[in-house]
């Protein structure tokens, strides 16, 4: 209907129980997403939106994880740099549901000053990148910051997209 939702759930006939990986984010980068899964065929990543950041639909969100009882990750896939847009404001929120082996991982550009390059050859080449990483990466790496990057496995192979990951507070 016409009624706002605060998340939106998979809109293409994905069997649930395939499900392994979802990745999660708000904007205009659902579309590269879904256009991107499309071509490739991907039938076990689910791309959900959430349109409501604060306050954070926490009830939904859980609602929607619990769809896809064999998920081993949720990345948060955003355009801005790492330091801006939602990650550092949700991280703790995405993660608190998830079961145990369940990892949380971010897809978006590296930490910067700036919101974007400026230079359109290079902000489109990112945008692939962390397309890429959100739906292909299988690995992580260490990072001398400890944090991990997500390697993408597409075209743009070697290229890297920072991802974090994040667990439970035991």
């Amino acid at each position: 209907g016409g009624a706002f939702e605060c998340v939106i759930d998979e809109v293409d006939e994905l069997t649930a129980g395939e499900v392994r990986r979802a990745v999660f984010c708000s904007g205009k980068v659902y579309f590269d997403l879904l256009k991107e899964r499309r071509k490739s065929g991907i039938r076990d990543v689910a791309l959900v939106r959430i349109e409501q950041l604060y306050p954070f639909p926490s009830e939904e969100y859980r609602s929607t994880l619990g769809r896809y009882r064999n998920l081993r990750e949720v990345v948060w896939c955003q355009e801005e740099p790492q330091n801006q847009g939602a990650w550092y404001q949700i991280r703790h929120r995405l993660a608190e549901p998830l079961k145990p082996g369940v990892e949380l991982l971010y897809a978006g550009r590296a930490p910067a000053a700036a919101p974007a390059t400026g230079i359109g050859p290079a902000h489109a080449r990112e945008q692939q990148t962390l397309v890429d990483a959100a739906l292909h990466s299988t690995t992580t790496e260490n990072s001398a910051r400890k944090t991990a990057r997500l390697t993408s496995d597409g075209p743009t192979r070697g290229r890297k997209t920072a991802a974090t990951p994040m667990r439970k507070s035991s």
